[in-house]
């Protein structure tokens, strides 16, 4: 007589009907780091290039060096956008006033002046297509997305457009980036290397 197997439990979280919601991301167990919430459903990232890794240090690094006293550059951090999407953008700028303990996991996005996203290989439709357009609606004024191009950072640059509520784009830099808003930064690109010897 044979017995028939049992069934196996899987080892990732099954959603509640209508999805996971913002709140669930501190409560449910073991996720992996860097777990984001998009549209109810829990996106788990792929292992990060030496590029990713880099590029976000240095944009981290940078902006923290130019941002005045009241905005504060955070990396790899969650926003609240609503109750089934909280991303995690590779760098936040937010205004300094709404980071307040060292326990604290998430930004609300009203609070949000720059958010900026490097392009993965699984990421791309996310950071092209639907974060844009979630952070647009959320009303973040400044969206940066870089993309590796042969080891080099190609930074395409959109601000929101107050009348349409969409984000349009006001350049695609690859060697130098120089904007004036969400405060003046004058960066050179060409400092984003792959190879450590070759970073100035």
């Amino acid at each position: 007589m044979s017995v028939a197997p049992k069934a196996s439990t899987p080892s990732w979280p099954t959603p509640p009907e209508g999805g996971w919601t913002a709140d669930d991301l501190d409560r449910l167990p073991n996720l992996p780091p860097h777990t984001e919430l998009i549209d109810g459903s829990l996106v788990f990232v792929s292992p990060r290039t030496l590029f990713h890794s880099r590029a976000v240090s240095f944009f981290e690094w940078q902006l923290q060096s130019l941002a005045p006293a009241e905005f504060e550059v955070i990396r790899e951090f969650t926003i609240d956008l609503d109750r089934q999407n909280r991303p995690e953008p590779d760098v936040v700028v937010v205004r300094e006033e709404v980071v307040e303990d060292p326990g604290q996991t998430r930004f609300p996005a009203d609070a949000v002046v720059l958010a900026i996203e490097v392009v993965s290989e699984d990421s791309v439709s996310r950071d092209r297509e639907t974060k844009p357009l979630k952070y647009a609606r959320a009303g973040i004024p400044h969206y940066w997305r870089v993309e590796g191009e042969q080891g080099r950072a190609a930074v395409h640059v959109f601000e929101l457009e107050p009348t349409t509520g969409a984000y349009t784009s006001t350049g695609i830099f690859r060697e130098r980036l120089k904007v004036d808003v969400p405060f003046p930064a004058d960066l050179d690109l060409t400092r984003i290397k792959v190879r450590r010897d070759k970073v100035q």
